[in-house]
């Protein structure tokens, strides 16, 4: 147990304001063994929230939430802001079912003004946020903290190029560590390292400032006179920033570890009557060692040792086996590439990016800019492979619609974390890509069940499909798979003995484990099942139909959402073929579905093989 002296007297954000610097500092030190304590047992993001502790204290320090609102972009680095803002004790609950998020949650406590996520989105709500107190007539400041990694979205500039003409207060906080998850990668990250290299920007403009002003007459004069010149004239003596050119006020870079000169910079920019930009360097995991040297893995980690930093290993799982799929592809097929939106390694593309470096584009938190791009490496005569997690390409919807199907371009969306995700909960579930791709016309869809079927079923999608096509995945490994099942090429297997049976389960993915478990436990007590497995769901094979017609009771299962989903297409072709049996879909019926582990959400939502016996025993008798 952490024992921590001024941690515990913290309730609220007020108590702070009377501490002492020496006392902030000591609460630093307090907070980060909390978080490394509570993230080693629970999992969760560390090298993030270890990066900000100061940053977030001085915030603290500085504005009087909850009348002041600060927005955290991502919102997984928010853990020292729910520590200080009267969430502590619940700390040990955090990213468990039914304890605190991962992230900001509007429904979780009132200084949590938005609910994050996704990246890149702080800059427009906060900024909506301080025009409704406007609106209101209401007291406070709005302050958006947004990461480096972040400024790679096209929603950050829209936000910045928006706010950056209004005549009052708005902060935004840029958090550079140099990082999103892997390391940043973009115009924007090296122009970030220019500014680094400078001297504190702060310190430069009020030394030019003071000493033009200290002289008699001619100074007040030559300031004005230089604020005129050339921007280059300025530049020099200013050092002008294309922050300053969008409307913001430019402070920095502070130190993010200063509380001191944080506190300070803060206290000025809260003090402006127009929009300011505090550019603030954080080292990621900064107090811990382990990530501090590797901020990658320690980015969001499973459960860990605090004293080695050794974490669980991992036996295998779908992001890997895709990564070493397309790496074998790609020896083969020089036209065959790869992108990533800032995720290679929780993508599986990390070996690909060293063995095809002219091949691998990390476009940065930019999906509807990867959807696009792969339309035009596809329009000019390449292989494109798009690897996404199912939850960040719903940001590029319209693309996929305009810029790749419409056009019939050939685009692979390799979609990672498809299907329910665990304890990321809400804003992170797979739930939602089979409903809004099953209206896109020219697209086709894939769901293999197991490691095996990645490479047939990628192999199948580059070379077989002519249109947008997509081979979707869950996280994580292999469920259970029957010794005598066998995958196959084909755009569905049939497992069971169907001869003289009545009951059929339909399904695909990894669901199709759980319902061998149901067939397997259902024999032993006398009812017999026989299994439909969708290989590839989307177009729907006229076979299957015909297949399943001849079944009395058809049970369709699917890990996504209800309304679009597979088994309302299903049901409908069944019934153009005139099907006389009785036909029972259970799938996720308008919600989204909340944290918790895996098996736990499947048992809720009807979806694990003891809910699909028990549904079955109760429509069979």
């Amino acid at each position: 147990m952490v024992e921590n002296c001024i941690l515990d007297s913290i309730n609220s954000p007020e108590d702070i304001k009377k501490l002492s610097l020496e006392s902030l500092n000591k609460l630093c030190f307090e907070i980060r063994k909390k978080i490394i304590e509570v993230v080693s047992k629970n999992g969760g993001h560390l090298a993030s929230n270890l990066g900000v502790v100061e940053l977030t204290v001085a915030l603290h320090k500085v504005f009087d939430c909850p009348k002041d609102q600060l927005v955290w972009d991502v919102g997984h680095q928010s853990y020292t802001h729910k520590i200080l803002t009267g969430r502590l004790k619940q700390l040990d609950s955090i990213r468990k079912e039914g304890g605190l998020a991962g992230f900001t949650r509007r429904n979780e406590s009132i200084f949590d003004p938005f609910s994050s996520g996704h990246g890149s989105t702080s800059i427009s709500a906060a900024f909506g946020l301080l025009n409704a107190k406007y609106l209101k007539n209401e007291q406070g400041k709005v302050v958006a903290i947004i990461g480096d990694g972040a400024l790679s979205g096209g929603l950050a500039y829209e936000g910045i190029n928006n706010a950056g003409a209004y005549k009052k207060n708005f902060i935004v906080v840029l958090n550079d560590n140099k990082m999103s998850i892997s390391t940043n990668v973009g115009s924007m990250a090296r122009y970030l390292s220019t500014i680094r290299t400078r001297n504190l920007y702060l310190k430069t403009k009020s030394a030019v400032d003071k000493a033009l002003n200290n002289v008699p007459i001619l100074g007040y004069a030559a300031r004005k006179l230089i604020l005129k010149s050339t921007s280059t004239v300025k530049s020099l003596v200013y050092n002008g920033t294309v922050f300053e050119s969008l409307g913001f006020m430019y402070y920095g870079p502070v130190d993010g570890h200063n509380l001191s000169e944080l506190i300070k910079v803060l206290q000025v920019a809260k003090d402006k009557d127009r929009p300011v930009l505090v550019h603030v360097k954080t080292v990621k995991g900064k107090g811990y060692t382990f990530a501090e040297k590797n901020p990658k893995i320690f980015h969001g980690i499973s459960r860990f040792d605090i004293k080695t930093g050794e974490h669980g290993i991992s036996l295998g799982d779908f992001s890997s086996k895709f990564g070493m799929e397309i790496c074998k592809l790609a020896e083969n097929d020089q036209r065959i590439c790869a992108i990533t939106a800032a995720m290679k390694m929780g993508t599986g593309l990390a070996e690909f990016s060293e063995k095809f470096k002219d091949r691998f584009f990390d476009v940065g938190i930019a999906e509807g800019h990867a959807v696009t791009f792969a339309g035009g490496l596809a329009a000019g005569g390449m292989l494109p492979v798009f690897a996404v997690y199912s939850t960040f390409l719903q940001r590029s919807y319209d693309q996929i619609i305009h810029d790749a199907a419409l056009q019939k371009l050939k685009v692979v969306l390799a979609i990672d974390r498809a299907g329910i995700v665990g304890e990321d909960g809400e804003t992170h579930q797979g739930i939602l890509d089979v409903s809004f791709l099953n209206s896109i016309p020219n697209v086709e869809i894939y769901s293999p069940s197991f490691f095996d079927e990645i490479g047939i079923m990628l192999k199948k999608a580059i070379y077989e499909s002519e249109n947008v096509v997509a081979v979707r995945y869950p996280r994580g490994a292999e469920m259970y798979k029957p010794t005598d099942f066998i995958c196959s090429e084909k755009p569905f297997d049939i497992y069971g003995d169907f001869l003289n049976c009545e009951n059929l389960i339909v399904t695909y993915g990894r669901l199709f484990s759980q319902a061998c478990l149901a067939k397997e436990s259902l024999s032993l007590k006398g009812v017999n099942v026989c299994i439909l497995k969708l290989n590839k769901i989307k177009p729907i094979e006229k076979d299957a139909v015909l297949f399943a017609k001849q079944f009395k009771n058809v049970f369709f299962f699917e890990e996504s959402m209800l309304t679009g989903g597979v088994g309302e297409s299903f049901n409908y072709e069944l019934s153009c073929i005139n099907f006389n049996g009785t036909f029972h879909l259970t799938a996720i019926e308008n919600k989204f579905v909340a944290q918790a582990t895996v098996m736990a959400s499947l048992q809720k939502l009807s979806l694990d093989a003891l809910s699909m016996e028990k549904i079955i025993i109760e429509k069979v008798g």
